[in-house]
């Protein structure tokens, strides 16, 4: 990267907020939802959660001790425990394919500068099927030549709310296509996790581990 330009927009002023009319994804009766808060409410229903996040990640126990973001992380106990339900949920229970999750991740990571996560999560990337190759597309971005529609969708809808908080009816078109409500959900959900924990990486000033190596030269 160095001093040369680089080709790929990265930090541009926002547009004016879209407001939609009428809902894209429909909100539940009042019944349904006074029911699922009553759920939502429920010490037990909370237990069973955090029980299934600790069982799904048990086996990374070393591998997540020897990270830095957690050793700078666990300064603050209660909001460590609560970034890793959510984190639990992200990257083991969520709806998303592996292989798409780790995309969206690299690209609002590569967006943000935030070199530690997307360190990260190239190891990660590689560790559900990306090649070298597609790694670096998605540096150049979702209208890089290789893309099929659907995974320049997915790109696009990184760049839309990175830049807009937004996605558009266009990008989130092509999304159907493919993705159910869940799906699309923890889609908008990623990306915003990520960027916030983007924000608190490079505020911390949380360093790579030694031997890992950050963005590409």
């Amino acid at each position: 990267m160095g001093d040369q330009e680089e080709p790929l927009i990265r930090k541009i002023e926002h547009k004016k907020p879209t407001r939609l009319s009428e809902p894209r994804i429909p909100p539940l009766d009042k019944a349904k939802t006074r029911k699922l808060v009553e759920e939502l409410l429920d010490k037990s229903e909370w237990d069973g959660l955090v029980q299934k996040v600790i069982e799904d990640t048990k086996e990374v126990k070393t591998f997540i001790s020897s990270l830095n973001v957690w050793a700078t992380l666990l300064r603050y106990k209660d909001l460590s425990f609560s970034l890793y339900v959510d984190n639990g949920h992200i990257m083991s229970r969520s709806s998303l394919p592996d292989r798409d999750r780790e995309i969206l991740i690299l690209r609002i990571a590569w967006l943000c500068y935030a070199e530690y996560e997307w360190a990260q999560h190239v190891r990660f990337g590689k560790f559900v099927g990306l090649i070298d190759e597609e790694i670096n597309r998605i540096l150049e971005g979702p209208d890089a030549e290789g893309w099929d529609s659907f995974n320049s969708a997915l790109i696009r809808s990184v760049d839309e709310l990175y830049k807009d908080t937004f996605i558009s009816d266009a990008t989130w078109k092509s999304l159907t296509e493919c993705y159910d409500t869940n799906q699309l959900m923890d889609l908008v959900f990623t990306v915003g996790q990520y960027q916030s924990l983007a924000m608190a990486l490079n505020t911390l000033g949380v360093q790579l581990e030694e031997g890992i190596e950050g963005f590409p030269k």
